[in-house]
């Protein structure tokens, strides 16, 4: 906000958010026990319905759009605040890891300061904080806003195969994007590596391993070779990682294995050493010549630098989370998100809104009930400005 508009002190949207604070946690019980695994249609759009209601309270300065994929599931763009300007970009996504029946292992619950649930701090408790904040900025009328794009995905945890082209799209028209993934320990991100996964596989000659040994072509030994060959792509001076995480081949115990293959999962810091990785792996050659080798895979998601435009939204953020005495700080991490889809396009991205919590991924996922109203409040300061 501007001076001139500023119609409320961060400190006054703070009480506000804190007043609202058992509604909040209400609305995030409902949006958790929504179980949405990726790839579920059924269950995508059971989200993308609760969405709908939510946004639908708001009035006729928000709409609301919903894209149906076979075999996904249903995108959800809100926009809010018709303007001229070009749109603010933030994202979410709707989809976890969590496999329907998950609750019953974590259920949905509130330990202390602790909120616990499958998905809750990845990312769902920060698809209700984007909603109330929208809730919050629409109801004043008087203060003149930049219209907001929110694209929540419902395929990001698999790699953004068919929300990539609707989170690029949208982010050629933004002059800046914030993701609402969560924080790292309450600190934002301002640099995420990008990944690469690969699959490598190998076909030799199956032989009796008794009888004729020698008239086979090991597959599995051929596959052993090359993943030697790939862990040493390993760099970690550059930022570069390279690590063969599955492994699978032969089909009986005296069988001379006709087939095998391994993946690798490829994280870097620049898209100089994602090409020189890539290139490497790419250029792998079979060491028995009976074998033939079949590579798959590439560069999923480019890495999210920190330049000096990112650095400057983040020296904002902190200046705006000053005014109400709340602590920001930054890190860079390993994993990718859908904002470094937008990085490479060179829109400057700030990373890791989401709430304080802990244990993404695990049965052990939770929230910090104390951390809501402050990010709701950093939220809002800054989509208003």
């Amino acid at each position: 906000m501007n001076k001139s508009q500023t119609i409320i002190s961060a400190c006054d949207i703070e009480a506000y958010f804190t007043g609202r604070l058992p509604a909040i946690l209400d609305q995030i019980r409902n949006i958790v026990d929504i179980e949405s695994p990726s790839g579920d249609e059924e269950a995508s759009s059971a989200i993308a319905d609760f969405i709908e209601e939510q946004v639908l309270e708001v009035g006729d300065r928000v709409r609301f759009e919903r894209i149906k994929v076979a075999g996904i599931g249903e995108h959800v763009i809100v926009r809010a605040f018709r303007s001229s300007k070009p749109s603010v970009l933030v994202l979410g996504h709707t989809d976890t890891v969590h496999p329907i029946g998950s609750k019953e292992k974590n259920p949905t619950r509130i330990e202390g300061n602790c909120f616990f649930g499958c998905g809750i701090f990845d990312m769902k408790a920060n698809i209700i904080l984007i909603i109330e904040t929208i809730k919050f900025l629409a109801g004043q009328m008087d203060l003149s806003l930049p219209p907001i794009t929110c694209v929540f995905t419902c395929d990001e945890e698999i790699g953004s195969p068919s929300g990539r082209t609707i989170i690029e799209k949208e982010a050629r028209l933004a002059p800046r994007c914030y993701v609402f993934e969560p924080s790292s320990e309450g600190r934002v991100k301002t640099g995420r590596k990008g990944t690469g996964l690969y699959k490598v596989a190998a076909r030799g000659i199956p032989a009796h391993a008794g009888l004729e040994p020698e008239c086979g072509a090991n597959a599995i030994l051929e596959i052993a070779r090359q993943i030697e060959k790939i862990s040493k792509l390993n760099d970690p001076s550059r930022g570069t990682t390279v690590n063969v995480c599955t492994i699978r081949g032969g089909t009986a115990t005296n069988v001379i294995p006709e087939f095998a293959e391994c993946t690798a999962d490829v994280r870097f810091t620049s898209m100089a050493a994602a090409k020189s990785v890539d290139g490497a792996i790419r250029g792998l050659r079979p060491y028995d010549p009976r074998i033939s080798l079949h590579i798959e895979g590439g560069i999923n998601r480019p890495p999210l630098e920190r330049s000096a435009e990112v650095v400057n939204l983040f020296a904002i953020a902190r200046s705006r989370a000053a005014e109400f005495d709340y602590s920001l700080d930054e890190t860079q991490v390993g994993g990718a998100s859908d904002g470094n889809f937008v990085a490479a396009l060179g829109v400057p991205v700030l990373d890791g809104l989401g709430v304080t919590g802990d244990g993404a991924h695990t049965l052990n996922e939770h929230i910090l009930i104390s951390d809501l109203a402050k990010r709701a409040t950093l939220a809002t300061v800054l989509l208003a400005n």
